[in-house]
Order: structure tokens, then sequence, then C-alpha cells
């Protein structure tokens, strides 16, 4: 049964870790996905194909965009996001921080040197159904922001290291076929 929300509803977030994902170009500009289809996060909720079409649409229609936030504290916005869109891996994000801002230049600074690397989405659950093993599938997000954190609730969402496309594509194989072993061997 999926489950209809009408209404308000809380805001939810949704971490994802960079695992060497999350890459920085030209001193600000980062990239990564915030946001695997059908990976389950620590918490089992399973994010959908297609989940975020709908907010991304209404969005570009209302001429805003997706928030860039320091560890989702709407008080600390650190760059902007250039580019959020789905594609047949997940939730894909490209943006730049801001160094004249304080949080952006020690968000910069701490992904420089490592110290962070996740992502993570702030959202409202607009439809989901519960599922076997107690996951949630989340069929339609309405997505309010993407923040760098420190803990991702998904470990694969994370900032990319710089690789041309090739790489990218044959990295997404690798990761998606050992992901297959490993649960056929669970």
């Amino acid at each position: 049964m999926i489950h209809q929300t009408s209404g308000f509803s809380p805001l939810e977030t949704k971490f994802r870790g960079f695992d060497g994902e999350l890459a920085l170009k030209d001193e600000t500009e980062i990239t990564g996905y915030a946001s695997i289809f059908g990976a389950a996060d620590h918490g089992g909720d399973v994010v959908q194909p297609g989940a975020y079409g709908a907010s991304l649409a209404s969005l570009a229609k209302a001429g805003r965009g997706v928030k860039m936030l320091w560890q989702h504290d709407p008080s600390r916005p650190i760059g902007v996001w250039d580019e959020v869109r789905e594609d047949k891996r997940g939730l894909f994000v490209r943006g730049r921080l801001l160094p004249e801002v304080q949080a952006g230049r020690e968000a910069l600074a701490l992904l420089k040197a490592g110290a962070i690397d996740g992502l993570s989405i702030g959202y409202r659950t607009v439809r989901s159904e519960k599922a076997a093993g107690g996951k949630r599938l989340l069929h339609e997000i309405e997505l309010w922001e993407v923040s760098l954190v420190t803990f991702p609730m998904l470990s694969d969402a994370r900032v990319q290291a710089e690789i041309s496309e090739e790489e990218a594509d044959l990295a997404r194989t690798l990761t998606d076929a050992f992901r297959e072993a490993r649960e056929l061997l669970a």
C-alpha cells in the first residue's frame, strides 16, 4: 500500500557518505551523488527512481533551486547548487562553495583536509510504502536542500573524486557488481 502524505509533514533528512566520490574542482566546485536509487540507508529508507522528478520540476517552474546548507542548518547556507538532477544512478549534484561566507570557508577547508565528505538531503515525503524487512520505499519526495555533512545516513552519498566520465561509468559498474555480489553472499 502506498502512503500519500497530505498537509504538512516535518522535514526529514537523509545522509549519504562520500567514500571518495565527492569531487572538489577549481577550488570551490563540488560534485557528487546526494542520493542513490535502490540503496537502503541506515534507517531502512530506499529512494525509488523518479522520486525527485515532480519536486525538481516544480522548483524549476517557480524559478527556485535546491539550497546548499552546512549540516542541515538553514541559517548556514554555504554555496549554491548549479545542477541538481536525477540520472540512472540517483540524485546528482554540482555546485559551488562560497568562500566569501564564513561557513563556506570552513566547509571548504574541512573538505580539502578530508575531514568531511558526506552529502545529505533535506526533504518531505510525499508518497511512500512499507516493504519487506521494515524498509520504506520512497516514491515521491519534495526536495528542499542538499547539505554537506560529517555523518551521512546513506554511506554511498559522497562527494566525487575528479575522474573522467569513462572512469566514472566503470566505477559505477564495479560498485553495482560488488554490491550484487555482497547481496548474493549474504
